[in-house]
């Protein structure tokens, strides 16, 4: 599982190095590919590729005419490449999706369970603001068994 914020530095080359928490979990369950992604353009979105592909499979379920996949694919491609991991753990994200998202400096690293999330950290300390965690989001978590 991928959980929890382990702030990164991009590097001069334009390279993140994902934490050593994420790193070691990454490398030990699923290897060094990843697909580097986004879906907004406004976060960077690293998956294993082993997760990536169930993430396909399940799009491969929705007709291919569907409006919402469309979307979706052209995003995904867009934005997306494949990315290895080198000794040291850095990842490249490709330049379109680096400047769209604006992950240079300090970036914020999440772990979303099956995959990574990546913010630039003043974007990710302003969406926090802006949509705050209410009592109407505990109560539909809550009537869904969380």
């Amino acid at each position: 599982m991928l959980r929890g914020n382990h702030p990164a530095t991009v590097d001069a080359k334009s390279r993140i190095k994902v934490p050593t928490a994420f790193r070691n979990v990454i490398r030990e369950t699923y290897g060094d590919d990843l697909f580097v992604t986004s879906f907004s353009g406004d976060n960077v979105l690293a998956y294993p590729m082993s997760e990536w592909n169930r993430m396909e499979e399940r799009l491969q379920r929705i007709p291919s005419m569907n409006p919402a996949r469309q979307k979706l694919m052209t995003r995904v491609n867009y934005f997306g490449a494949v990315a290895s991991m080198d000794r040291q753990g850095r990842i490249l994200v490709p330049q379109l999706l680096r400047e769209s998202a604006r992950v240079d400096g300090e970036v914020v690293v999440m772990g979303q369970i099956s995959h990574l999330e990546i913010w630039n950290h003043d974007t990710f300390r302003g969406r926090l603001d802006d949509a705050p965690l209410t009592d109407d989001d505990l109560q539909v978590l809550a009537d869904m068994g969380i």
